[in-house]
């Protein structure tokens, strides 16, 4: 697995689905003038983020709604991942990221995690997820997320050891400056933890966020892609509009197994056996449970 990736940190416009394809169409076709064999937008890119009961207009069944005609004929010469609000079969609506590649859906990733606290409230419109898988695309073993999904350690491990060699992260990160300090302290804790995941769980996270303003609500972009080691190669600029891009090498993640075999060693049957007892016993222990 070798190969170049475009992250289009992108911005949208609440509810306008014709414009957004539009814009997603010409940033695929910047990714490939760049060499990009697979270009990523954010979460919800093509509808926007702050929906709330929009969000039932502008669902769509992705594997029949005509209006994704360009996407799946522009994913014959580039792999194409983008984030819309999926009607599903079951009548759900639901935060999705679909992955599209030689004109047909590869996988969806339905938001396992839609937050409702603080600024939140997509629980309020968004059905919940209810799955997580790697999927084989033609450039490799993936693995796809939406923005909070991140914030669960128990996904990103699951995709590792179902062998996602390669994790992303479509995401709506709101602005936030620490207290006292024009740091942006929501980039450096995003940043920080992107690192951590990648170290621990040899492998490469790709996240891509959006930029714009809605609702009073500014993101803040900072895409990024890091290496199996721990180390952002690419990094997007803040506020801004951009696209940047990266070298994936499946070699660079046989090093890092190899060099530091943590993730090599995990035992599955032992993490199984456990979960089984915590969930069997709620996690509790009692007076009489002294261990």
């Amino acid at each position: 697995m070798k190969f170049k990736i475009a992250l289009a940190q992108t911005d949208a416009k609440v509810g306008d689905i014709d414009s957004n394809l539009h814009h997603h169409l010409e940033a695929i076709e910047k990714a490939k003038r760049e060499g990009a064999q697979l270009v990523v937008f954010p979460e919800l890119s093509l509808t926007g983020y702050t929906l709330r009961d929009l969000a039932w207009d502008v669902s769509l069944n992705p594997f029949h709604d005509l209006r994704l005609s360009p996407l799946r004929e522009a994913s014959k010469s580039i792999s194409i991942v983008i984030g819309l609000v999926e009607s599903g079969e079951d009548h759900g609506v639901y935060n999705s990221a679909i992955f599209l590649e030689d004109g047909i859906i590869r996988h969806i990733h339905r938001k396992v995690y839609p937050p409702t606290y603080g600024m939140f409230e997509e629980g309020r419109y968004f059905s919940q997820g209810k799955n997580v898988a790697a999927f084989d695309s033609k450039l490799g073993r993936f693995g796809l997320l939406v923005c909070e999904d991140l914030w669960h350690i128990s996904l990103p491990y699951l995709l590792a050891v179902d062998g996602a060699e390669v994790i992303f992260s479509l995401t709506a990160s709101p602005s936030r400056l620490a207290t006292g300090s024009l740091e942006m302290e929501t980039a450096r804790v995003n940043h920080e933890q992107h690192r951590s995941y990648a170290r621990l769980l040899s492998s490469y996270i790709v996240f891509c966020n959006r930029v714009g303003f809605e609702d009073g609500v500014n993101f803040w972009g900072g895409s990024t892609v890091v290496s199996p080691g721990g180390v952002m190669i690419s990094t997007g600029k803040m506020f801004q509009e951009d696209l940047i891009l990266a070298d994936i090498d499946s070699l660079e993640i046989q090093r890092s197994r190899r060099f530091s075999r943590h993730f090599l060693d995990e035992d599955l049957n032992l993490v199984q056996k456990s979960l089984k007892r915590i969930r069997s016993s709620n996690g509790l222990r009692t007076s009489e449970d002294p261990s």
